[in-house]
């Protein structure tokens, strides 16, 4: 049974990851409005396997409103698409992914949900066929 929470737990907080996800080493992918970073990094074997951090930046959408509907929106499309990412992580291995805002407007919420879905699925063949993010 897929669950389409999206806990504590799977949001990516720590300053050194978020760092190594937008250094060297990363791939990135785009699908307007968004872009996802995504890397591959060794698994402890304890907590999630895949961890997310969602930005919208204050340039990009000046009114907290709008920021905070992007955010909530970007939230709402992974939390009920992210079963699509889980098969395509290698055993060992856990994935940390950032997705950014690029937009300057707000974005209807079905349109959202398709482009985080293309995204994904973009994700998830690049992480499957080279094995390593």
């Amino acid at each position: 049974m897929k669950t389409f929470t999206f806990p504590k737990a799977e949001h990516l907080c720590l300053r050194s990851d978020v760092e190594a996800l937008f250094g060297p080493g990363s791939v990135s992918q785009t699908v307007f409005p968004l872009r996802a970073t995504f890397r591959l990094v060794p698994y402890g074997g304890s907590g999630p396997r895949i961890q997310v951090l969602l930005s919208v930046s204050k340039r990009r959408l000046r009114h907290a409103v709008d920021r905070n509907r992007a955010k909530r929106q970007l939230r709402e499309a992974y939390r009920l698409q992210k079963h699509l990412l889980l098969p395509a992580v290698p055993d060992g291995q856990a994935l940390h992914v950032a997705f950014v805002w690029l937009h300057g407007r707000t974005v209807a919420q079905d349109q959202v949900f398709g482009r985080m879905h293309t995204l994904l699925q973009h994700m998830a063949e690049r992480i499957a066929k080279d094995g390593r993010a």
